[in-house]
């Protein structure tokens, strides 16, 4: 089981600067992959898009792959020759025009493009391509290492209130095992407090009781319930991704819980159903996080 939330990082040299590739992800019904890179990159998206397409199959996934800076050192610098013959001439005729040496500093000479220091678009394709692939591999085993370390603490929490439903139902069948029974005595009562005292194997009471007996059994909605939660529990050892799986088991859990709360007909079960259904909407919001 992994998570769909996650973050893995990692960085390759390339020349006098670095690549930093960075994968994060969020949850999503389907898969999204989003790239950002330098638009001089562009062609490396299909091969990065497909790299990280084969190893999720849920989520928004976004990868971000930039240049910079190493610390202390400098990108590689080129000399325009032309620009600097045509400009030695002129500062020639300059210097003897004004009697006085002309500025020719680094900064001056980069402002006028004679020196220009070498950006991403100016680095071989194939050179950036070769130090992205393992680094984007690198950035994408940390992110999937991460959700499956995310994927079994959400496991863990799943289990538990799994194990909780379970004593709701437990409880469940316990409250309906005795409904028509009360049901039975306050009819009875009622009838004797109107005057109207019917002895016990009187038709029209055994018809009643029969009716209502029947109309609030749940004993097959609770049998439904433990195979969904006997379904999720195995479902949530599997090694593939789970999510879609466990959300329609969520669904089929409600409608049990649901079925049985109408045929209540008793305020004791009925809270007992409300306390089930706050515990497994925690438990779909979680599945919403699982891929």
């Amino acid at each position: 089981m992994n998570s769909m939330t996650g973050f893995g990082a990692a960085t390759a040299p390339l020349g006098g600067s670095t690549i930093r590739v960075e994968i994060s992800g969020v949850n999503r019904k389907q898969t999204e992959i989003a790239v950002a890179l330098p638009r001089a990159w562009a062609s490396l998206e299909t091969a990065i898009r497909d790299t990280v397409a084969a190893a999720v199959s849920r989520g928004r996934v976004n990868v971000t792959l930039s240049l910079q800076q190493v610390p202390g050192a400098a990108g590689a610098l080129t000399l325009n020759r032309d620009k600097l013959a045509a400009l030695t001439a002129t500062l020639a005729e300059a210097e003897k025009a004004l009697g006085q040496k002309v500025d020719t500093s680094l900064d001056s000479l980069m402002r006028l493009g004679i020196i220009s220091e070498e950006t991403e678009s100016d680095l071989p394709l194939e050179s950036i391509q070769a130090a992205a692939e393992p680094a984007v591999r690198e950035a994408l085993a940390a992110f999937i290492t991460l959700r499956a370390q995310e994927g079994a603490n959400m496991k863990r929490d799943l289990l538990a209130r799994i194990a909780t439903l379970r004593q709701f139902r437990e409880q469940l069948m316990a409250r309906a095992s005795g409904v028509a029974a009360r049901h039975k005595e306050v009819l009875l009562k009622r009838l004797a407090d109107s005057g109207l005292p019917l002895p016990l194997d009187d038709e029209r009471i055994i018809k009643e009781i029969a009716l209502f007996a029947d109309k609030c059994d749940v004993s097959e909605e609770m049998t439904r319930l433990e195979s969904h939660l006997n379904q999720f529990e195995k479902i949530c050892d599997k090694a593939e991704p789970v999510g879609r799986t466990l959300d329609f088991l969520c669904q089929e859990i409600f409608r049990e819980l649901n079925t049985t709360g109408s045929k209540a007909n008793d305020a004791e079960l009925a809270q007992l159903v409300v306390n089930a259904k706050t515990e497994l909407e925690k438990i779909r919001e979680q599945v919403q996080n699982i891929e």
